[in-house]
């Protein structure tokens, strides 16, 4: 049994099919990338499966239970947790505080969430920003607290939404280290991601979606040359030109 399984999810808004007829499914222990063009549904696969919004077809079962429509705590408290693209942390709230919030979750005892806290902020390497305001910290910096907030709920199922963005290449390969020792943890990984020469290489699975249709699932290798990826990113001309290009460049 997957961990996570998508069957025929659809999400409308409007006359807008956000997400259509969406099958997926996430092993214990992979880490599975999700990729695709701007606007393809990501974000919004994403918001169905962590409770956020609800898809108006479909299921989405999670550890052999269906959660469709599971208020979000409810899903948390099953061991799924989840980043934000844009990440706020709580402005007037210091680091320890904003990660000891994900730990009250599970350790509702305010001693036990402080050391848990700590132990996570050890982990992403923020121990010593403990007393900084959410508000002061960098780019780089609150998006290490995001995944801290997360880490502190103990989850079995990561989903990580664009963690990268925004980041310098020295700041990006550290945070690629970061999600290598969340994976050695035992966490499971779901990751959108556009920096594709850093996805491909940690993925063990890639799935593409393009105007809210899954439109490839396989291995990173086999995902850079499917013409239907290609023409997704770059187009007609490009599958025509033999598929040469990879787009993991």
């Amino acid at each position: 049994m997957a961990l996570l399984e998508l069957h025929n999810v659809t999400k409308r808004f409007g006359g807008l099919t956000a997400l259509d007829s969406v099958d997926l499914k996430v092993e214990k222990g992979e880490i599975v990338g999700l990729i695709g063009p701007n606007g393809a549904g990501k974000t919004t696969l994403f918001a169905n499966i962590a409770g956020y919004q609800k898809p108006e077809v479909g299921k989405i079962i999670f550890k052999g239970k269906d959660i469709t429509g599971m208020p979000t705590h409810k899903i948390a408290h099953m061991g799924m947790a989840r980043t934000f693209q844009v990440v706020k942390p709580f402005s007037d709230m210091n680091v320890l505080e904003n990660v000891m919030v994900g730990a009250l979750m599970r350790r509702p005892k305010v001693k036990d969430a402080h050391k848990k806290a700590m132990e996570v902020l050890e982990f992403v390497g923020l121990s010593e920003k403990a007393d900084f305001l959410g508000k002061e910290l960098t780019v780089a910096n609150k998006k290490r607290l995001e995944l801290a907030r997360t880490l502190a709920t103990e989850p079995e199922l990561l989903l990580l939404d664009e963690v990268m963005a925004g980041l310098n290449p020295t700041e990006v390969q550290a945070a690629v280290e970061l999600v290598h020792s969340i994976h050695k943890q035992g966490i499971t990984l779901l990751v959108i991601e556009h920096v594709m020469e850093v996805i491909m290489p940690i993925s063990d699975r890639v799935a593409v979606l393009n105007y809210g249709k899954k439109i490839a699932d396989s291995l990173p290798k086999e995902v850079v040359n499917n013409p239907e990826v290609i023409k997704a990113y770059l187009g007609d001309d490009a599958v025509e030109d033999g598929g040469a290009y990879n787009v993991g460049n």
